[in-house]
């Protein structure tokens, strides 16, 4: 792996966002391009593709509104998990959004996703809520909630 650096994603990297998200999610949960044109060019949505050279590793994206924002998706090409590319991802929009006065940062995440579940307790998320039969596959999603106000930058 060479130096990985993370970029912001715009809506001309639409494609790219596309094929991280197939690598990562099953087919019933894969977003196309436009589906991630269109998010990325509406107000309050960000996002962040993860980089080995030139090539995509992984993905966050976020909606902000107001002092709150939620995690949309955030995924790592199987190749690479276990590296710490969703850790680097999630501490880069962490902190980007506590610069932006953001207070709270929710998301679901599947109850059957244990990797998910404990990265995301490493990095201060609670459980705000349930949500029965969410996904595709009807399991279930934990609502998780990051208080940012306690963020250092």
């Amino acid at each position: 792996m060479t130096a990985l650096r993370i970029e912001p994603a715009r809506p001309c990297h639409a494609a790219v966002c596309s094929a991280v998200h197939e690598a990562c999610f099953p087919e019933a949960e894969r977003w196309t391009p436009d589906a991630f044109h269109a998010l990325l060019g509406t107000p309050g949505a960000l996002g962040w593709l993860s980089l080995d050279g030139d090539q995509p590793r992984g993905l966050i994206l976020v909606r902000q509104a107001g002092d709150e924002a939620e995690i949309l998706t955030l995924g790592v090409h199987p190749a690479c998990r276990r590296q710490g590319l969703a850790r680097a991802l999630l501490d880069h929009a962490i902190a980007f959004l506590a610069q932006r006065a953001v207070e709270a940062l929710f998301l679901e995440v599947s109850t059957t996703n244990g990797a998910a579940l404990a990265l995301y307790a490493c990095c201060g998320f609670r459980s705000c809520g349930l949500r029965k039969r969410y996904y595709p596959d009807g399991s279930d999603a934990q609502v998780l909630r990051h208080d940012l106000t306690s963020v250092i930058l």
